[in-house]
């Protein structure tokens, strides 16, 4: 395992874990298994876009130091991306979900838009939680 990267492997863990936490979840919410597409749609818990970024900041945490520029950028990029999933992306999909209603109650011809939803700020914790023990896993597991 010397030859694996823990800066690739955990944030491709993070993203797997999450997304198939997702599956995991919405099923046991459904009371029957989701299509396979589940394991890629964007939204609901936990969110994989925080996941990914947080295991990555926690290995360079660990790895590097919290005192190195490169966890400054990371924890930069880890913000963003979970402010975006709570604010830009949520607000976008609700928007969406708005116009669709509209087209629909008004018998438009107009094509339905794709909506993309974001996440609630509980997902993006849950998707930070999952990062956090996937980081501190995989940098454990690849010393």
């Amino acid at each position: 395992m010397e030859n694996l990267s823990p800066y690739i492997v955990a944030p491709a863990v993070g993203w797997l874990v999450a997304q198939g936490l997702k599956y995991v979840i919405m099923s046991f919410k459904g009371r029957k298994l989701k299509s396979v597409r589940q394991l890629y749609l964007s939204g609901s818990m936990p969110s994989a876009h925080s996941a990914t970024t947080v295991s990555l900041l926690v290995v360079i945490a660990l790895r590097d130091g919290i005192e190195s520029s490169i966890f400054g950028l990371a924890l930069l990029f880890t913000a963003v991306v979970m402010y975006d999933a709570v604010m830009v992306r949520r607000s976008s999909g609700e928007q969406g979900q708005a116009l669709t209603e509209l087209i629909k109650e008004k018998l438009s011809k107009v094509r339905l838009p794709r909506v993309a939803k974001g996440h609630t700020p509980i997902e993006v914790v849950g998707g930070a939680l999952v990062g956090l023990v996937v980081g501190v896993s995989i940098s454990s597991i690849l010393l």
